[in-house]
């Protein structure tokens, strides 16, 4: 049976620490690194609140214009929405928000690249051991709990 290469390095002695400690973030608890369960479900709430809004509002009837709009209003929301109040609705729901890694809030250029990433899907799927996606690293950002 194959070991998982982090398992394997555990198995040797090496010490990873826990998700957010190199970034110098609590282990749980309010302001520690969001948990994955939670991330997806605030984005598929978000992503549900913009299908239903190109659904009802734009396009008149599902079709791929439905999709097409609602990848523009989920970057619309997330540049909005993160860039003021530091979360999305869904990530609210959930419990979360974005925070500069450094700490304090994002400026606009970085909330508007890290939108188009999530936009991309592709940087989002891609984690550090932290648990940050690219398109947080990228972006200077990191999901916390609230």
């Amino acid at each position: 049976m194959a070991l998982r290469p982090r398992a394997a390095a555990e198995d040797a002695g090496v010490d990873f620490g826990y998700r957010g400690e190199q970034l110098g973030l609590p282990e749980q608890g309010p302001g520690s690194i969001a948990r994955p369960g939670r991330r997806l479900g605030a984005l598929a709430v978000d992503w549900a609140l913009c299908i239903l809004i190109a659904y009802g509002l734009i396009t008149d009837g599902y079709n791929q214009a439905t999709g097409n709009w609602a990848l523009v209003i989920l970057f619309v929301l997330g540049v909005l929405t993160v860039g003021t109040v530091g979360s999305t609705p869904g990530k609210r729901i959930f419990g979360l928000r974005v925070v500069s890694a450094h700490g304090g809030r994002l400026g606009l250029f970085r909330v508007a690249l890290r939108s188009l990433l999530v936009c991309l899907a592709l940087p989002a799927l891609i984690w550090d051991r932290d648990g940050r996606g690219l398109h947080d690293r990228l972006s200077g950002a990191v999901q916390v709990r609230i």
